[in-house]
């Protein structure tokens, strides 16, 4: 499904636009994490197929659950901030003045914009906020916070099976466990060179991204995670 992107005369797969790469890339952190506590969990040097099965059917299914976790999570999100935009464009249409008004439009923006406008920038924000159809205004889920959804689901849930793949056709646990890991670790440093590509610095925060994620690992598998 693709969908054509406004002022740029091409056209982007949807599920890449509505998640933006920060998401994108935290929903790929948590899902390899997910499945990494069940690889390396294995007792390599007694493990036999039955304890690779267990181990596979746990990564499977744990990672299923949490994608769908996750999703409803995220739609849940979606919804709530929707209802919070609704009650600041109720707010801006009851407020007793144009002064009081203009206050509600300045608190709902970022305070890293807000010094850049005028009154007259906040006023413009305000009649246009006003004006809105009732349609228009109403919290309610689109076709976009579905999609968003999926994707969300999609990118924990997909994250599995690379990294659960060498156990399904190699007999040798240690040797399984040394290539999922290699496979895990260049997906964290695939994710984290993608986010960066956004901010300037893709190898910084491809290594950094690679760091953060055997810590966490580490982490959650010393806490029984």
């Amino acid at each position: 499904m693709s969908e054509k992107v406004p002022g740029n005369g091409g056209s982007k797969h949807l599920l890449y636009r509505v998640l933006n790469p920060v998401e994108r890339s935290n929903e790929v952190l948590f899902g390899l994490i997910m499945v990494m506590t069940f690889t390396n969990s294995l007792s390599t040097m007694e493990a036999g197929r039955a304890d690779v099965r267990s181990m596979l059917v746990g990564a499977v299914g744990c990672n299923l659950a949490w994608g769908i976790i996750d999703a409803v999570m995220y739609f849940m999100s979606s919804m709530a901030e929707r209802k919070l935009s609704e009650r600041t464009v109720h707010r801006v249409r009851t407020a007793d003045d144009v002064k009081t008004a203009r206050g509600i439009v300045a608190e709902a923006l970022p305070g890293i914009i807000l010094p850049a406008l005028s009154s007259e920038d906040l006023e413009r924000i305000r009649r246009h906020l006003a004006s809105l159809p009732e349609d228009e205004v109403r919290a309610r889920p689109t076709t976009r916070d579905v999609i968003s959804a999926l994707g969300v689901f999609l990118l924990v849930f997909l994250c599995t099976f690379p990294v659960v793949f060498p156990f399904i056709v190699m007999t040798n646990a240690l040797a399984a466990v040394k290539v999922s890991n290699a496979i895990a670790t260049a997906l964290l440093f695939l994710a984290g060179y993608t986010l960066g590509r956004h901010s300037g610095n893709p190898m910084r925060l491809a290594l950094a991204m690679v760091v953060i994620g055997l810590i966490l690992v580490a982490l959650a598998s010393a806490l029984g995670g």
